[in-house]
């Protein structure tokens, strides 16, 4: 058994078609949102991983300013976005003269600001998603319900009854239910996904800001005492190979 779904759209009223035309409207924008998502991620983890090894060695040299450099130039990395702003604060809270709160009280704080502004970021568009697959299905019941509530309203004008004179009119009302399906299942697998992967991103990123903070106060805690000279630093837990591995599941 076949149909012509050409034809069925043909047929259909200005109100089936207006609904269809929204369900595609959803479907593109599920569809790019996705596409987006999905080459987002992996710029990120590529540059996540590249960025780790740098910022590996730059710590556990006391390179902070180039540190600092290397972030801004990993535009597409969060790791690099996170870990950069974090030591932007640090140096510049350091130069300043003292103040109640330390320099590595206020990166841990400007380090929750931003991690909140990256997970904003990484989940940027997932509600789009969220609400296709939500909302399709019942979109398409709507153009259902208003198709069937045609036909039989032209059944009753034309004084003529039986499944006959209806049929056209519901199967054309059904088709936009089966569109809103079609659109809804792929948005709710594609937003399932990416929010899995969304949360390991999150979570690589969140190990990674406890071990730079680690960092800061097992090297530079004391703020006086390294103001004005570098300090002789052991190897940190960001540029230990364990670190490294941990950042660059990101």
């Amino acid at each position: 058994m076949s149909f012509d779904i050409v034809k069925i759209v043909g047929h259909m009223g200005v109100f089936d078609k207006g609904i269809l035309l929204v369900i595609v409207a959803m479907a593109l924008a599920s569809l790019i949102v996705f596409l987006e998502r999905l080459i987002a991620f992996s710029r990120s983890r590529s540059q996540n991983r590249k960025f780790a090894s740098v910022a590996a060695g730059l710590l556990s040299r006391d390179q902070h300013q180039e540190l600092v450099t290397r972030s801004d130039a990993a535009k597409s990395s969060h790791l690099a976005q996170l870990i950069g702003s974090g030591m932007k604060t640090y140096l510049s809270q350091r130069a300043r003269p003292e103040g109640k709160v330390s320099p590595v009280e206020l990166t841990r704080r400007e380090l929750v600001r931003k991690s909140e502004a990256v997970a904003a970021d990484v989940r940027r568009g997932m509600s789009v998603l969220a609400s296709v697959g939500s909302v399709a299905p019942f979109v398409g019941l709507l153009g259902t319900v208003m198709g069937i509530i045609n036909s039989f309203q032209g059944m009753a004008r034309e004084g003529s009854g039986g499944l006959g004179a209806v049929s056209s009119g519901i199967s054309e009302a059904l088709l936009v239910t089966a569109a809103g399906l079609v659109v809804a299942i792929p948005a709710v697998l594609a937003f399932n996904m990416l929010t899995t992967q969304s949360e390991k991103i999150l979570l690589a990123l969140d190990q990674a800001r406890g071990e730079f903070l680690d960092y800061l106060e097992n090297t530079h805690g004391d703020a006086r005492a390294h103001r004005g000279h570098g300090a002789e630093m052991p190897a940190s837990a960001v540029a230990t190979g364990r670190e490294t591995h941990d950042v660059r599941r990101v």
